[in-house]
């Protein structure tokens, strides 16, 4: 389990992260959207003891990562694809690390086979595209095996195959028990990925829900109704608590279920020609959620 309690920091005046706690379980994929400038790097580079919090801790498997014995057997983590030593082969790269935690050459040879790099295994690393470097941290975060991986745009520079690759990669990572921390400003990617989605802005945590949950949490999920007697129905509704906005003979009602619309309506008598439930995507929602907390906004 990766945690997060109450955790702020300070750069100067500027609040990065403020009092946000969160946490991602075992046996899901939990995405971590925001803004630039939203926290969320800076959130993982304290997870992985990069930066130190100003108050609050940030755990993996219930311990501060810089007190983890070995940490590659806990936590695999991609925050940089460009962290690799350009004069170094990929397998030499990797071989470094794995030498530091004890991990025999053949597990260097098997995450090169898994990420599809053994072909280029010797060729050095200055000469790789950027979806080659991603290919080289992910494999590295693999090479402690490790319980719980963190990824910080891990599909940047991948190509369609690419990233349908890591996709099911790191479903199969959740599938198998592990715990996975995935950031990405691509938000349909996440929507396919996901189990649990958990939205901030200015350092604050906006939304934490499973992915299913997300839109109906967040007033995001509405009933659209069509009938030649629609504005019979808009005091009975509001009664019972729900929004209602009527144009011509279609309502959209938010705060009651398809259901409970269809029920007063049949109480009533009422004939209906439509009635179905609409949900917002994954990225409506968080441009819902986040619009306040937007610090580089284009024109108009």
């Amino acid at each position: 389990m990766i945690e997060f309690r109450h955790l702020s920091k300070r750069f100067g005046g500027k609040l990065a992260l403020d009092n946000l706690s969160f946490t991602a379980e075992p046996g899901r994929v939990t995405g971590f959207l925001g803004p630039n400038g939203s926290g969320k790097t800076t959130t993982m580079r304290i997870l992985l003891g990069l930066e130190t919090a100003t108050t609050g801790v940030a755990l993996v498997g219930g311990e501060a990562y810089g007190r983890i014995k070995d940490p590659m057997f806990q936590v695999g983590a991609l925050l940089d694809a460009r962290n690799a030593h350009p004069g170094r082969t990929g397998f030499d790269h990797l071989r470094a690390l794995a030498l530091t935690h004890g991990i025999p050459n053949e597990r260097v040879e098997f995450v090169l086979e898994e990420v599809g790099l053994s072909a280029v295994a010797s060729r050095r690393v200055g000469g790789y595209s950027l979806g080659m470097r991603q290919r080289l941290g992910i494999a590295a975060s693999m090479l402690g095996d490790p319980a719980a991986f963190v990824f910080d745009e891990p599909v940047n520079g991948l190509d369609p195959d690419g990233v349908i690759w890591f996709r099911e990669l790191v479903r199969g990572f959740a599938a198998e028990g592990r715990t996975v921390l995935l950031s990405s400003h691509l938000i349909s990617e996440v929507a396919l990925t996901a189990d649990h989605v958990v939205i901030v802005g200015r350092g604050k945590v906006l939304a934490d829900s499973p992915l299913t949950e997300l839109a109906r949490l967040h007033g995001a999920e509405r009933v659209l109704l069509r009938s030649g007697r629609a504005n019979e129905l808009i005091a009975p509704l509001t009664t019972l608590g729900a929004r209602v906005e009527a144009q011509a003979d279609a309502l959209t009602i938010e705060g009651l279920s398809a259901a409970e619309v269809g029920d007063v309506a049949a109480r009533l008598g009422i004939p209906l020609s439509e009635l179905r439930t609409q949900i917002d995507s994954l990225e409506d929602t968080y441009r819902q959620l986040t619009d306040s907390s937007v610090e580089y906004r284009t024109g108009s």
